[in-house]
């Protein structure tokens, strides 16, 4: 799932473009409708013509509302660039663009607002060679120019289709196990309660899970999902997602918080960051400025300390350790901006490096320099994680050959993380002594696939319910795991109690076949038949014709009946009756011929002669010519 951004300059039609396009208007305010202008995040949705759905974010174009705009375009994965054809590149299109291009917003499309406007054609020629020149250089250089027309739709369809081929590259967020949903939205709802809205990532929120509000560590459990107004029970990564919290009031929530699982980010004050400075920026930037950060959804007021030089000329870039007044989540990799608190002026901005540096930095320490720049290019226990996180499940020796990290940082790193949780261990080692064949996988993608395993089973209940459980084949067949990696989860989930083995079958932990009322009244009526004439019973295709195929299956597998091929069954008590006095006949007289046995039981050579066939198949009997005689242990 993908959510697109609007961006540009005040009044140039993004929301008018966004009701045309989804059939609802983002504007959400009083004042908004009254003054024709978004001053808050919008929210809307629409199905592109591959099918997708994906969400939108519109955002406010005027420069006294640009710090509610930041809230809304961290968390895109593209954007609807609008520009009006009657005015063409004005300042806040140019400040947008900025903005875009520092968070990295990879692509997007540029929709030509008003053509109806223009009846000069060479205006819209001189428009767009203007559009190409500032968008030179920046992320949105080879993006396509969209002529549209809200009031007469024109363009409409060409702009759905041009949204729906530049997402068809984008792969889904990661999941890393970790999710967190940054705030942008917090409202109560009459009958719900709490309800925070926001772009999920690097992870699945689920019904029912237990979380909490970052940076408070206020706990609260989900009550419920959304996703475009429609209920679910997860919520995946990348998607526009409401979620309805119990256990907290509205008034403890705010925009800029982070609803986390407990434990999963610990919030910081201080973070080292790369730093890029704008080439149109008024001053140079010195050490010690106030500045806003803008991270997720989050501003925050923070103090800049400049690292390895006095001050940054437009343009430039660097190295800053961001002191903040108030606790934030930040991960290694977000992007954020910096914006000047008073004149109001976009900065810069760039990447988190290390969202928990151990202390303060000295601003011209060499070493302090180096070891920032190694952390930009990542440590042995991301580049490991990742490496892992790409293969899945693999072999310890693998996964250290293809991160091309050298043994010794290697071993540190898969310690550490296996230490911290976010590395496990599928065979049952001591983590101390992990051998290089050992299988290893990420907290991510063991949940994920402990999950599809016991969502497999479940549904095989569901659908069989009279069947002890689902075959170990089918079930690692449905899983598409190697053998080894299949017996190695199955062995794991299994000690966790949370499965079962019943020989060949893979079962829920006290799962057990119960019949209805209507199947036990038919299968006592069958069983009182095989009481009235235990060495004649009804025949397999008798047994079927009454019950059915399930029912007669579950009894053969719980033993109720056991099965004589080709097509006899015999009640366990009878057959086994029937097996302890042909073993004594047989140790009394030593041999016995089919007529005797018939005779003995009183019952007809079709069922003797499957019962001996089947004796003489299990080891019991050995048949010479027309008698038999007990095997020789």
């Amino acid at each position: 799932m993908h959510v697109i951004g609007t961006a540009g300059h005040v009044d140039h039609g993004k929301s008018t473009l966004v009701q045309a396009l989804t059939g609802t208007h983002p504007d959400r305010l009083k004042e908004e409708r009254e003054r024709e202008m978004t001053i808050d995040l919008g929210f809307a949705w629409l199905t592109l013509p591959s099918g997708e759905e994906v969400g939108i974010v519109d955002v406010p174009g005027h420069r006294d509302f640009i710090e509610n705009m930041l809230a809304g375009v961290g968390g895109i994965d593209a954007v609807l660039f609008v520009i009006a054809a009657d005015e063409g590149i004005m300042p806040q299109t140019t400040e947008h663009l900025a903005i875009l291009d520092l968070l990295q917003i990879q692509g997007g499309i540029i929709a030509l607002t008003k053509v109806d406007l223009i009846t000069d054609p060479d205006w819209l020629v001189l428009v767009e060679e203007d559009i190409r020149a500032a968008i030179k250089n920046t992320i949105l250089e080879t993006s396509p120019i969209i002529h549209v027309s809200s009031l007469t739709r024109q363009g409409i369809l060409e702009l759905m289709q041009a949204l729906s081929e530049c997402l068809a590259d984008r792969p889904p967020r990661p999941d890393m196990g970790r999710p967190r949903l940054p705030v942008d939205r917090v409202f109560t709802m009459p009958g719900f309660g709490t309800v925070v809205t926001g772009t999920l990532s690097d992870g699945s929120f689920y019904t029912g899970d237990e979380v909490e509000i970052l940076p408070s560590g206020l706990s609260a459990r989900i009550r419920g999902l959304q996703t475009h107004r429609r209920k679910e029970e997860m919520a995946i990564p990348g998607s526009r997602t409401a979620v309805n919290l119990s256990g907290i009031n509205v008034d403890q929530v705010k925009r800029g918080d982070v609803v986390a699982y407990p434990g999963s980010y610990q919030p910081s004050q201080r973070i080292d960051v790369r730093f890029r400075l704008l080439p149109d920026v008024t001053q140079p930037l010195k050490h010690n400025t106030l500045v806003k950060l803008f991270l997720g959804a989050a501003e925050i007021l923070s103090r800049l300390r400049l690292l390895g030089t006095d001050e940054l000329t437009p343009g430039g870039e660097g190295w800053l350790q961001l002191e903040l007044h108030q606790p934030l989540v930040a991960v290694r990799g977000d992007r954020y901006i910096l914006r000047r608190p008073s004149p109001g002026e976009t900065l810069g901005g760039g990447s988190v490096i290390d969202p928990h540096p151990k202390r303060r930095h000295k601003r011209f320490s060499i070493e302090d320099l180096i070891s920032l720049d190694a952390l930009a290019r990542g440590t042995p226990n991301e580049i490991l994680f990742q490496t892992l996180y790409a293969m899945g499940i693999a072999p310890w020796q693998d996964v250290m050959i293809r991160s091309n990290l050298d043994p010794p940082a290697a071993n540190n790193a898969i310690q550490a993380l296996i230490g911290s949780g976010q590395v496990i261990v599928l065979e049952d080692v001591v983590p101390e002594v992990i051998s290089p064949a050992n299988l290893v996988t990420t907290k991510a993608y063991w949940e994920d696939l402990r999950r599809r395993m016991l969502q497999a089973v479940d549904e095989y209940h569901q659908i069989y319910p009279l069947r002890r459980g689902i075959s170990r084949e089918e079930l690692k067949s449905r899983l598409k795991l190697t053998a080894r990696y299949y017996n190695a989860a199955l062995q794991r989930i299994v000690s966790s109690g949370e499965l079962q083995e019943n020989g060949s079958l893979v079962q829920r932990a006290g799962f057990s076949i119960r019949f209805n009322s209507q199947q036990q009244q038919a299968m006592d009526g069958l069983m009182a038949r095989f009481v009235a004439s235990p060495y004649s019973p009804p025949t397999v295709k008798e047994c079927l014709a009454e019950v059915g195929d399930d029912i007669y299956n579950a009894m053969i597998d719980l033993e109720l009946l056991i099965p004589i091929p080709p097509d006899v069954a015999f009640r366990k008590q009878d057959y086994e009756r029937m097996l302890s006095e042909i073993i004594e006949l047989l140790k009394s007289k030593g041999t016995i011929t089919a007529a005797e046995v018939r005779d003995h039981f009183n019952t007809s050579r079709r069922y003797v002669l499957a019962l001996l066939e089947y004796l003489d198949a299990h080891g019991v009997t050995v048949r010479e010519g027309d008698i038999r005689r007990l095997k020789k242990p």
